[in-house]
């Protein structure tokens, strides 16, 4: 029984939502915009907030934890670049998700996560 069990699953087992989180936290980063699920937006904000806030420190410990976490170095790059010095003075907050309705062929809520 799941009781008080606030994970959000999304339909997947622990290791193929570990990868889908990563790979959606993957494509915000690089593309600073992405069109997904309500669901998966809600999922992803958290993931990609605490990276942010990590890469703003921007030290070496830094660069070896993203790159633990990322399979390749092109996200980690961009944070500690671009996306670090960037949100330098803002205190948290550096995602949005908007809603632009259903999507034609499942009925699911689609949402659009974007960097501030």
């Amino acid at each position: 029984m799941r009781h008080r069990n606030t994970t959000k699953t999304l339909g997947r087992s622990m290791t193929a939502r570990k990868a889908l989180l990563r790979d959606l936290a993957t494509s915000v980063i690089v593309y600073e915009k992405i069109k997904t699920t309500e669901t998966k937006a809600k999922s992803v904000r958290p993931v990609v907030e605490r990276l942010i806030t990590r890469a703003k420190k921007g030290d070496l410990a830094t660069r070896r934890y993203l790159l633990s976490y990322f399979p390749t170095e092109e996200p980690v790059n961009k944070l500690l670049e671009v996306l670090g010095p960037r949100y330098k003075d803002r205190k948290g907050g550096y995602t949005r998700i908007t809603k632009l309705g259903v999507r034609k062929g499942d009925g699911a809520p689609v949402a659009q996560i974007e960097l501030v």
